[in-house]
């Protein structure tokens, strides 16, 4: 039997798979050594060592089918063992499944645009686009000058911090190769408690803040222009603003006594200017 295959759509969910996987193969090169050891027989055909993600090994045969459900991994594994030390021959196999693991998970990876396609959409629709880590919350206001130009780059920013999220992850652990060769600790599989702890950690902490910095810089570009329907005031990044569904005039959150949490209950805002002159008719 072929790979075990899994079907994973969120960055938690591929990491999950990688961790499992990658577990497996460790076990196989380093607890159960002497058993894969035995079944890795140079007189077989093209063996492969596949890492499940419920934790289980085996060597096998490739799959059959062409192109196969996932990669592969290393073929022919058996056909060295007897030609090296064993110890080099365990370190040879665990580079090749270093390499099989992160074939897996960007196979998995570069589908995560269409897996998290339909939120990327209603994230731009939304009237407010919630940028959060930890500590901090980014209001940026979108209108109907928040163009399709605008909405692609934000589209091509969220899944580029999925991917960098994912692999930033993924680097956190020791690869096999360490692990076989002692060059490094091993650590163990983290949890899924760990695994939230590090996305709020200071790597996803830079990839907010550098995501920050464009979502302002374009927001400037667009509003730099604008003026606050009561006051009067410049538009700052800095602070909430809010965009009147009827008018489109723009307004301090403060000036109109609204804020971030109050607005993204709201189906639709309207100003206390457009409330009045409908008050009236």
């Amino acid at each position: 039997m072929a790979g075990e295959s899994s079907n994973p759509g969120t960055v938690e969910e591929i990491f999950k798979d990688f961790s499992g996987r990658r577990s497996s193969i460790l076990q196989a090169l380093s607890v159960d050594v002497d058993k894969f050891y035995s079944l890795c027989n140079p007189e077989m055909e093209n063996l492969c060592l596949y890492g499940h993600p419920n934790g289980t090994w085996e060597v096998n045969l490739p799959a059959e089918e062409v192109p196969p459900e996932l990669p592969e991994p290393a073929l022919g594994i058996n056909f060295a063992r007897d030609g090296m030390q064993r110890q080099d021959w365990l370190s040879l196999v665990a580079v090749h499944s270093d390499c099989w693991l992160l074939s897996v998970s960007s196979y998995f990876g570069a589908r995560l645009s269409r897996n998290e396609n339909e939120n990327t959409r209603m994230f731009c629709r939304m009237k407010y686009i919630n940028l959060c880590d930890s500590s901090q919350l980014v209001n940026v206001a979108c209108c109907s000058e928040f163009n399709a130009a605008m909405s692609m780059s934000l589209c091509f920013i969220l899944y580029s911090m999925s991917r960098k999220r994912l692999f930033s992850l993924i680097n956190d652990l020791p690869t096999l190769f360490e692990a076989v060769t002692g060059r490094k600790t091993i650590k163990d599989k983290p949890s899924m408690d760990h695994e939230s702890k590090s996305q709020n950690g200071r790597s996803i902490e830079g990839e907010m803040k550098s995501t920050r910095k464009l979502m302002e810089e374009c927001s400037e570009d667009e509003h730099g222009d604008t003026h606050c329907g009561s006051c009067g005031g410049h538009y700052i990044n800095a602070e909430f603003w809010i965009c009147c569904d009827v008018c489109e005039r723009w307004y301090h959150g403060r000036c109109v006594k609204t804020t971030p949490a109050k607005a993204e209950s709201m189906k639709q805002y309207k100003c206390p200017s457009c409330c009045t002159k409908r008050g009236r008719q």
